[in-house]
């Protein structure tokens, strides 16, 4: 609709330049003919020359090249005709502005010096005319002014449009970084959210098998693996809340339990726009009902259930859950133990665990040993397994993205993860990860390639 408006107010500016082009040329050309004594006096087809090029303005815009080339035809056809020097050129120097400044130089330019020689000099002197000094000085100084009027119009144009161009990239690469960040603000909920239920749900998968094999043999064993099924229940429930509690209040969650923020600190436009009008219908709400309801206190906010981010700090009691579930876990640390940034003990836990959750899903009656090493300028994980003893997985699924994770984890972190089946049998997992987060601009190393287990 705007674009339409526009174009029709630039055709009804172009009319009306066109009508008082016209009204100038004839009246001007009338009194300029009259003052000229040794030329063609005008007649009917000298009025239908000074009418059409104005007549041809209007169609400046959408041809600008053929117009200006049919009013210079029309100038040189009413001078040839013996009629008098007068403002015939305005509709030529409009038309040429016009297409000058729209279109290709060589259309245009190259036809000023031609339309010197054609009106002012020399075919003017050799048809017979009187042509002076200023005229033939005057209008070439004037021609030069034309011409660079003309170029200054086209370099800001130019300006004009290159600005603009600036801006809609700008635009453009403002809105990629916020769907960048959209991106990654969702693919770490998702990550957070694997690894808190995918360590508990696969830990009660397995004790329910425990359970169901035992119930009727060894009942008192069958409950401890329900009391265990509980407590990892319980555990998941927990975490679950205290994740979705520091989503709604746009905290971190693996850096939670000291004040670090593992997900990007900017939210995108769509998530504050939908908690401001979840936030401003129920105020509306509030409104409707403030009449009808005793006034209270208002009750403060529930409180979600926090528990402490995971952490390699204890590493016993990192253990405690898969050792309960029937795991035998040892336990190795080299060098001299120290306190990590948040992010990187938390990454450091959530990777030991997802490895102690694929070893009791896909080798049963193994053993594993976790080994961590300190250095200055990093932590290694090792996490290995002996073979299974047992004759299938107790895991109901064979497929899901638990090394996958691990990887993007470690490699979010500027470290790095492999994982894959030992010589001697077994698998490992072995991570690097710095001592200290990277930078938030500094880019990652590549992946390495490895085979996966699934999770």
């Amino acid at each position: 609709m705007r674009a339409g408006n526009m174009s029709r107010a630039t055709a009804g500016f172009d009319i009306g330049v066109a009508l008082v082009v016209a009204a100038i040329q004839v009246v001007g050309g009338t009194f300029a003919n009259m003052n000229q004594p040794d030329v063609r006096s005008l007649d009917i087809a000298g009025y239908l020359l000074l009418l059409a090029g104005p007549i041809a303005l209007a169609w400046r815009r959408s041809q600008p090249v053929p117009v200006f080339l049919f009013t210079l035809g029309i100038c040189v056809a009413y001078l040839v005709s013996g009629y008098g020097y007068g403002p015939i050129f305005i509709s030529l120097l409009i038309s040429f502005f016009t297409a000058a400044t729209t279109g290709s130089r060589w259309w245009t330019y190259p036809f000023v010096p031609v339309g010197y020689l054609i009106l002012v000099w020399p075919l003017p002197t050799l048809l017979g005319r009187d042509v002076n000094a200023w005229q033939i000085f005057g209008l070439m100084a004037w021609l030069a002014v034309i011409l660079s009027v003309a170029e200054g119009i086209r370099q800001r144009k130019a300006v004009l449009v290159a600005r603009r161009q600036r801006a809609e990239a700008a635009r453009r690469d403002a809105e990629a970084q916020r769907e960048r960040r959209a991106s990654e603000e969702r693919l770490a909920i998702a990550r957070e959210l694997h690894d808190v239920l995918a360590h508990s749900l696969s830990l009660i998968n397995v004790q329910s098998s425990v359970a169901l094999e035992l119930f009727e043999k060894k009942p008192e064993q069958a409950e401890s693996a329900l009391a265990a099924i509980k407590a990892a229940s319980r555990d998941a429930l927990a975490e679950v809340h205290t994740l979705l509690h520091a989503i709604r209040t746009g905290g971190g969650v693996a850096g939670e339990a000291t004040g670090e923020s593992n997900f990007p600190a900017a939210e995108p436009d769509s998530v504050r726009q939908g908690r401001r009008s979840w936030r401003d219908s129920l105020g509306r709400g509030a409104e409707r009902t403030e009449a009808e309801l005793p006034r209270e206190a208002p009750a403060p906010p529930p409180v979600a259930p926090r528990a402490p981010a995971p952490s390699i700090d204890d590493l016993d009691g990192l253990l405690q859950r898969a050792r309960a579930a029937g795991l035998t876990v040892n336990t190795r640390v080299l060098g001299t133990a120290h306190k990590l940034p948040s992010v990187i003990d938390v990454a450091a836990a959530r990777i030991i665990q997802e490895s102690l959750t694929n070893v009791l899903r896909h080798a049963p009656g193994a053993d594993a040993s976790v080994t961590v090493r300190y250095t200055n300028y990093s932590v290694d994980l090792t996490i290995d397994n002996s073979r299974p003893t047992g004759t299938q997985s107790r895991s109901g699924s064979s497929g899901g993205n638990g090394i996958i994770g691990m990887r993007e984890r470690a490699h979010a972190l500027g470290g790095q993860l492999t994982a894959g089946p030992r010589p001697s049998g077994g698998f490992r997992v072995a991570a690097r990860l710095p001592a200290q987060p990277p930078a938030a601009d500094s880019p990652a190393e590549p992946a390495p390639h490895g085979s996966d287990q699934a999770t």
